[in-house]
């Protein structure tokens, strides 16, 4: 198990057609994150040149924290329904600090 700062990199690509929708989804889903226990940030991005790919760059206290999120019932409701929002599948890079 991780037990130092977790950090994420989350990349989002919507269909063009579900772009407004997604964008509500994860504005939403940031604001609820912001709430969550062991949540340092949590930053929704939107690509200056592609409109419909977002990216989130998130910080976590420790594996929990990040656990605790993955079951959130908000997040699990997203990821069922990304096959019908969302041109592939969401992409999740989890890194660690170098400098």
């Amino acid at each position: 198990m991780i037990t130092e700062q977790i950090t994420i990199f989350v990349s989002i690509k919507a269909k063009k057609e579900k772009k407004q929708e997604v964008q509500r989804i994860l504005n939403d889903l940031a604001n609820s994150t912001h709430q969550e226990p062991g949540n340092i940030n949590y930053i929704l991005h939107i690509s200056a040149q592609d409109d419909s790919l977002f990216m989130i760059y998130e910080n976590w206290k420790d594996q929990a924290a990040l656990d605790n999120h993955m079951n959130q019932p908000y997040l699990k409701d997203f990821i069922a329904k990304q096959s019908d929002l969302l041109e592939k599948p969401i992409e999740g890079k989890i890194c660690k600090i170098l400098q």
